[in-house]
């Protein structure tokens, strides 16, 4: 029996994609915000594919902020920005 793979929307461009295949943004309890590879920390999880395009529609549409209820601080995007231009390479 095959094992099921965990699916998740990417909240760019809103497409269910392997969980493995996108980049987790996680709000912990202590409400610090942060990017988590492992996909192992504990809190809120958000979810964006590794493109520049789904990155730029997320915020244009605000759809951090509406994940997580509260501001994104800049840092957040610079980390998300850094992290999809190394992987064009």
């Amino acid at each position: 029996m095959q094992k099921k793979i965990p699916m998740r929307q990417c909240l760019g461009c809103r497409e269910m994609k392997p969980k493995k295949e996108l980049i987790r943004v996680v709000r912990s309890p202590e409400n610090e915000i942060s990017l988590d590879f492992k996909g192992k920390a504990n809190g809120r999880g958000a979810y964006i594919c590794p493109e520049m395009n789904c990155l730029k529609k997320a915020i244009r549409g605000h759809a951090l902020e509406k994940a997580f209820e509260r501001a994104i601080p800049e840092e957040v995007y610079a980390q998300l920005t850094a992290q999809m231009e190394a992987g064009d390479e």
